[in-house]
């Protein structure tokens, strides 16, 4: 899962049970859940054993699922404050929204060419959508049991309630009547099915209903079936006027609740049988031929408006929903049965997001805090100046992404500025960064972004940046045909006495304000010669058609970075069979890639301490004799969603510490422009060092992948519990 701007707030991923919760009862626990996403083990590999075979190997989209079960467990974690743990669980909804739209697509549609190709891990792409089908529907169901059991409860006894039909007050029903008459009558359009009237095509993720009719219409028809498109200019929850709650309490309803009330107004002389809700998941990837497009900007628009009516991958309906409605839809749909999920409530959770943001209830959510700064940004001056006299590392969302927004702001500005170069993958609508540019360019700089049309439900966002960007006299690059532009790189090049002088922002993160609130990464600026030349470099492949340049410092992809990142792991194992201490800290979202994780084992193998910290994905199997009893993997879910790429190597104790836009994914390493950078200031390579060993202390949580593809909650059990966000977040975030 790519990660993007959120539709929700401070929260990401969740948790996860130990086995034995709630034993000897007779109702199966919402915590409990034991869901494996590997291979069933067989006997441990010899220490000369076969790195390819593909027991050695997890699904990375069974292992993509256990990420997202991790989030939903944070909606029964109560050190959570009671409304992110609701922002959990739709979160949750969200992850499952794009994985089935990306990831069971993809799926479903390498079947249908035909191609039963199998992974590392040696599984068929039916024997995995199998699985998903089972994981899915149990993990699903329980999150609506977690909704409906605990939190609704739990929100009632804070004074939020959702109001359900058979509870409306007389004056609330009264209400609802006229909202429905004024807001959602003038803009609904029930569709009748009959052969002048074929079944619609359905947006992606929209709400709809199937009504059953008796009776005949104004022209004599035959009541049958009727399909409800809610309006989508309309919000899902709608709060209750104040005078109509009870005191203390904010009370609100579903829109669904108010379609299902008054449906039968919509077919006068008609009688109602029937109204269910259902929800359909379209494919939502998108596929450019590089060889076939002359235009990236002109396909990609045309692609976006495809988007919205991709073959049908998932079908919700509300529980109550017979047996031969939900087939129909099926059928309509072409879908299986396994493609059915039953719910048992509002098919579409995640618009409960819209409420959240509407309680003044502080109490509810996590305490704010205001991000820090390092010591040498707090004193009044040019941030040039500042940079000259040292590199400046900013570890977000603990510290301020503001200089990052300020620098450019001062370039812009800055008469002796003569270039700015960017790369931007995502920004945000309104972003303080794009103004910079926009405001550069139109004051005489040279101005050059590149621009990633292809970043992944932000495709709109950016081709509007663009073409903002070029109206305001930038040069609009977008990258490389067939390689993704993921780099997160900004270049000024300004007039000073000694001559021109380059400085350099280089980031694991976005360009993104509200993300560098939410996400954890990390942010370098930088003067240093050596590395100012080498993205300058970067940007001169990019916007130009040269071969490869010689790049000194800085390790690139598709070019270097494999294959130095091979060669650190490898150089570890070589001091690691001298006898001597060899140690590697691997922090990413996902590792995934099957020669890294052979370095990996090799490395293991040879008795290199491997401590992985990968939040997401991970096909790696840890634990096995002989093969990875040396590797340790762990999972950190919290308030902020962990995003920083760092990589630490004891090196001979000539410690090296790197950080990357990168993952160790296939795709960031050979069809993704990504930049690897090394901190070169001791100082401060020991400080991101003390950051890593934070997390692997961490016992609140974290979650330890175990051989069998598990995952375990850690619990301090009699020792002092330490979160490292919490810790994070004390050492470094402005002090109240």
């Amino acid at each position: 899962m790519e990660d993007r701007s959120p539709t929700s707030s401070p929260a990401t991923p969740l948790a996860l049970a130990a086995p034995g919760d709630d034993a000897g009862s007779d109702v199966p626990s919402p915590r409990l859940n034991q869901t494996r996403a590997g291979i069933k083990p067989k006997a441990p590999p010899a220490s000369d054993a076969d790195l390819s075979d593909p027991t050695l190997y997890f699904n990375r989209e069974l292992s993509h699922l256990q990420f997202n079960i991790r989030v939903l467990e944070q909606a029964l974690d109560e050190a959570h404050p009671l409304l992110n743990r609701l922002m959990f669980l739709l979160i949750f909804s969200s992850n499952m929204d794009e994985f089935f739209e990306i990831r069971v697509a993809g799926l479903k549609h390498q079947l249908a060419l035909g191609d039963i190709s199998s992974g590392a891990d040696g599984r068929t792409p039916r024997a995995v959508l199998a699985e998903i089908s089972r994981i899915a529907h149990e993990q699903i169901e329980r999150q609506y049991r977690i909704l409906n059991a605990s939190l609704l409860p739990a929100l009632e006894e804070k004074g939020l309630r959702f109001r359900r039909r058979r509870d409306w007050t007389k004056a609330q029903r009264e209400w609802v009547r006229d909202y429905f008459e004024n807001e959602i009558m003038p803009v609904i359009s029930p569709i009748g099915l009959d052969p002048s009237h074929p079944f619609p095509r359905l947006v992606n993720k929209s709400l709809n209903f199937i009504v059953q009719l008796e009776g005949k219409d104004a022209f004599g028809r035959e009541g049958g079936l009727a399909i409800l498109p809610a309006p989508r200019s309309l919000p899902r929850v709608i709060s209750l006027p104040e005078a109509l709650c009870e005191q203390g309490f904010k009370e609100a309803v579903f829109l669904s609740s108010m379609i299902h009330a008054h449906a039968e107004e919509l077919f006068p002389g008609m009688t109602v049988r029937g109204c269910y809700q259902f929800r359909l998941t379209r494919n939502a990837d998108m596929t450019v031929d590089p060889e076939e497009v002359s235009d990236l900007a002109s396909a990609l628009r045309g692609e976006l408006l495809a988007r919205r009516y991709g073959s049908g991958v998932r079908l919700e309906v509300v529980d109550t929903c017979p047996d031969e409605l939900a087939g129909f839809l099926l059928r309509q749909f072409e879908l299986e049965e396994e493609d059915l999920y039953r719910v048992n409530g509002p098919v579409n959770l995640t618009r409960m997001m819209s409420m959240i943001g509407e309680v003044e209830r502080p109490e509810l959510f996590y305490r704010p805090f205001t991000p820090g700064l390092p010591k040498n940004l707090r004193k009044e001056g040019s941030l040039f100046d500042t940079i000259t006299a040292g590199d400046v590392l900013l570890h977000h969302p603990f510290h301020a992404f503001s200089p990052v927004e300020d620098l450019l702001s001062e370039a812009a500005r800055d008469p002796g500025v003569l270039a700015i170069k960017q790369t931007l993958y995502r920004t945000g609508a309104d972003s303080p960064i794009v103004n910079s540019l926009v405001e550069a360019a139109r004051g005489g700089k040279e101005v050059t972004v590149v621009i990633e049309l292809r970043a992944r439900f932000d495709e709109a966002d950016n081709l509007a940046l663009a073409s903002r960007l070029q109206e305001a006299g930038a040069i609009v690059i977008y990258g490389v045909m067939a390689y993704k532009t993921h780099a997160k790189m900004m270049h000024i090049v300004r007039r000073e006495k000694e001559g021109l002088r380059y400085y350099v922002h280089l980031g694991t993160g976005n360009y993104h304000s509200k993300t560098a609130r939410l996400y954890t990464d990390y942010s370098l600026l930088t003067a240093n010669p050596t590395l100012c030349e080498d993205v300058h470099q970067v940007f001169q492949q990019l916007s130009g058609m040269g071969r490869a340049r010689r790049i000194e410092t800085l390790l690139h992809a598709p070019f270097t970075l494999h294959e130095r990142m091979v060669e650190m792991i490898e150089r570890e194992a070589a001091e690691a069979r001298k006898g001597k201490r060899a140690h590697l800290i691997i922090k990413c979202n996902s590792l995934t890639e099957p020669r890294l994780i052979q370095a990996l084992y090799r490395a293991s193998q040879a008795g290199v301490e491997c401590d992985l910290i990968i939040r997401g994905q991970c096909c790696l199997r840890p634990g096995v004799p002989g093969v990875s009893e040396n590797i340790r993997v762990r999972s950190i879910v919290g308030r902020f969603l962990e995003h920083t790429r760092v990589f630490y190597f004891h090196n001979g104790g000539k410690p090296e510490v790197w950080a990357s836009s990168a993952d160790f994914m296939t795709r960031n390493m050979f069809h993704r422009v990504e930049t690897c950078f090394p901190l070169l200031d001791k100082k401060l390579a020991a400080r991101v060092r003390k950051d890593l060993e934070t997390y692997l202390v961490d016992n609140c949580q974290s979650w330890l992948l175990q051989p069998d593809g598990s995952y375990v909650k850690q619990h301090p059990g009699e020792a002092a519990p330490i979160s490292a966000q919490e810790t994070l977040l004390y050492a470094y975030a402005a002090k109240a």
